[in-house]
């Protein structure tokens, strides 16, 4: 009798396990999605392939604030009506975009991608930390606050208390988001009401 699934080395097989390796796509969502595209129209496919590649060919880095962008540096860090003596510090370019949406914040930002998370073999090291050191080190900066707006998590906490251990002997305010955002609930969820509250009665961190 035929074996009815593709060999490990079949084009089938291989986009299985290409959906598989994305986070949060487990092994039947990894097969629902192959079988989808196998069925798409062709141009349907092509259109899906030719975005992975474009993201992968033009998005880049900014090489100030680390968030995703075509140009560098970003809109936002070339804008010269941005409030440059305050840096939100975000998890994720999700967050910032979050942020945005509230219009209750007007300066510059800076994407850790990521939190410092042990369990998870992520430490300082593995984050955008050096980047915003290297940011309030130059001589041309004019940041006198930082806001530390990772998730009210024990991740975003550890590294909210990281951050503000590291930034408080150069001088610079560190405050944190109010507690209006609820604990464990993820920055990029939250309503624009709730976040703009959170930005404006933010605290200091100890």
């Amino acid at each position: 009798m035929q074996d009815p699934w593709p060999s490990s080395t079949s084009p089938i097989q291989r986009l299985v396990e290409a959906f598989h390796r994305l986070p949060g796509i487990g092994p039947k969502s990894a097969q629902r999605l192959a079988y989808y595209i196998l069925r798409a129209p062709e141009e349907e496919a092509r259109a899906l392939a030719e975005a992975l590649l474009e993201v992968k060919e033009r998005v880049v880095l900014c090489s100030r604030c680390q968030d995703i962008t075509e140009q560098d540096p970003c809109r936002i860090c070339l804008d010269t009506s941005r409030d440059r003596t305050s840096i939100c510090v975000v998890e994720e370019p999700l967050d910032l975009r979050a942020i945005e949406r509230t219009r209750g914040y007007h300066g510059l930002f800076h994407v850790l991608h990521g939190v410092i998370s042990p369990a998870d073999g992520v430490g300082p090291e593995d984050l955008k930390i050096a980047e915003l050191l290297a940011r309030l080190r130059d001589v041309d900066h004019d940041a006198t606050e930082v806001i530390v707006a990772t998730n009210p998590n024990l991740e975003g906490e550890a590294t909210a208390m990281y951050l503000g251990r590291l930034l408080t002997p150069l001088g610079i305010r560190v405050t944190r988001l109010a507690r209006g955002l609820p604990a464990g609930a993820d920055l990029e969820y939250a309503d624009d009401v709730t976040l703009g509250r959170a930005l404006e009665f933010r605290q200091v961190v100890e």
